[in-house]
């Protein structure tokens, strides 16, 4: 019998296939098989679930959620959410102010822990905004809780929900899923009808006005067209019919709405660009717009000052434009974060472009990228193997919450040039200008 030296014995670990990818303001979350949650990108706000504030330039196995059974992950702005099926738990991270983290306070949480008011209840889908979420159960039941200065919780008032409620006014209305933008929310019911409620200065709502509401109301559809799906940016709206065919409103500054200038639109206003398409998949950025559609093309438009369209410039397009990946691979998921975005091919390979300086194109790199590039830990195709990073947080030895006060207690020379000694979380003299609020002005 031959020996055999441990240099010659090759270990062979199975490859984990990326289910859900997500992406916020600056960082990104992915869901693999065998129950595995990475996080990557800006960390300041514990959104990244690793017990400490550091950014990750690479995907990072989030160990906390290990042995839970996660079906889901979702984004918010600067928190994440993540929903166990088997234990009935929603559990939720990161950046806490106006009680977006759903736990009856505004406290930051560095590792994700369970929504005690959602407990027991069997989600389908969870939607988080800039600084509110929404959660459809699977009886089409919304429940909210965060910011509600706009009244984007759908409650009637404009008060913050530290907890999540129940939106009484679709009692009778089953809902198949819901969208979160900055301030503002929307649904589709099980009978193709559109909602929409909270900030509606661009017409974001889509119910021909620029007035906000605190209580879901009906919008009228186009040609009578059912609604299937719903995706928000920061302040518009995207939808798809049942027939494929792509609707966009809101704000158009800069052309994220797609119809070749850059008005508003107060009402759901057909997509005529992507006609010849049915759309598969929607999502929104900060500013930018992304399709998909059924044969696997990707199309983006929008912002693109960091490149988070895709197209291989940083020129804004009010149209749509393919984005085109390595070996003509068609394109099966898509993520907007606020200025970069995340997709994963047939081939199990994912890919990120746009904004990276905190990291959250998780290529190891902080550098901006214009067309899309893969994350190799998490691909099929990555040269250097499916080498995903741990994280090492020790329970036992930091704290899990960190309340506003002591987080953001007055540090000398650590201020935003401009900036008062007001915590810049607590800072809402502006609320229904957000670029005016410090996290936002960064870049």
């Amino acid at each position: 019998m031959a020996e055999v030296t441990a240099s010659e014995v090759t270990v062979t670990t199975p490859f984990h296939r990326v289910l859900l990818i997500s992406a916020g303001a600056s960082h990104s979350v992915a869901l693999l098989s065998g129950n595995i949650v990475c996080s990557w990108g800006r960390g300041e706000d514990g959104q990244l679930g690793h017990g400490d504030a550091e950014d990750r330039l690479s995907p990072t196995h989030l160990s906390a959620l290990d042995g839970h059974e996660i079906v889901s992950v979702t984004c918010g702005a600067d928190h994440t959410t993540a929903y166990s099926e088997s234990r009935m738990e929603v559990y939720s991270w990161g950046w806490g102010d106006f009680g977006r983290l759903g736990h009856g306070n505004s406290s930051d949480l560095f590792i994700p822990q369970p929504i005690k008011a959602l407990q027991g209840l069997r989600i389908k889908q969870i939607a988080c905004g800039d600084s509110h979420c929404l959660a459809v159960t699977m009886e089409g039941e919304v429940q909210s809780w965060g910011r509600n200065q706009n009244g984007q919780l759908g409650l009637g008032t404009t008060e913050d929900a530290l907890v999540p409620q129940k939106i009484q006014a679709f009692e009778g209305v089953s809902i198949k899923m819901v969208a979160a933008g900055a301030e503002h929310s929307v649904a589709v019911a099980e009978d193709g009808e559109l909602f929409g409620w909270g900030w509606g200065r661009y017409g974001n709502l889509g119910l021909g006005d620029r007035s906000d509401r605190l209580v879901p109301e009906k919008v009228s559809t186009v040609n009578a067209e059912k609604m299937v799906m719903v995706a928000c940016g920061w302040r518009h709206t995207i939808s798809v019919s049942s027939s494929g065919a792509l609707y966009t409103y809101g704000w158009s500054k800069y052309g994220q709405l797609g119809h070749g200038d850059f008005k508003d639109h107060l009402l759901p206003h057909k997509l005529e660009a992507l006609r010849d398409s049915f759309i598969s998949q929607i999502s929104g950025g900060w500013r930018h717009t992304m399709a998909l559609a059924s044969d696997g093309n990707l199309y983006g438009w929008g912002w693109n000052k960091f490149g988070q369209v895709g197209v291989g410039d940083n020129v804004d397009h009010c149209s749509p434009v393919q984005v085109k990946f390595p070996h003509d691979q068609k394109v099966v998921q898509i993520s907007c974060g606020w200025r970069h975005t995340l997709a994963v091919t047939e081939r199990q390979n994912v890919f990120s472009w746009g904004r990276g300086t905190n990291g959250q194109l998780g290529d190891g790199q902080s550098s901006d990228r214009n067309i899309p590039k893969i994350i190799e830990p998490l691909s099929l195709d990555g040269s250097t193997g499916q080498n995903i990073e741990s994280s090492k947080y020790d329970p036992s030895a930091g704290k899990t919450w960190v309340s506003p006060s002591e987080r953001y207690a007055v540090v000398p020379d650590d201020r935003v040039s401009g900036q008062s000694n007001v915590s810049e979380r607590g800072n809402v003299s502006d609320i229904n200008v957000p670029e005016s609020d410090v996290k936002r002005i960064r870049t």
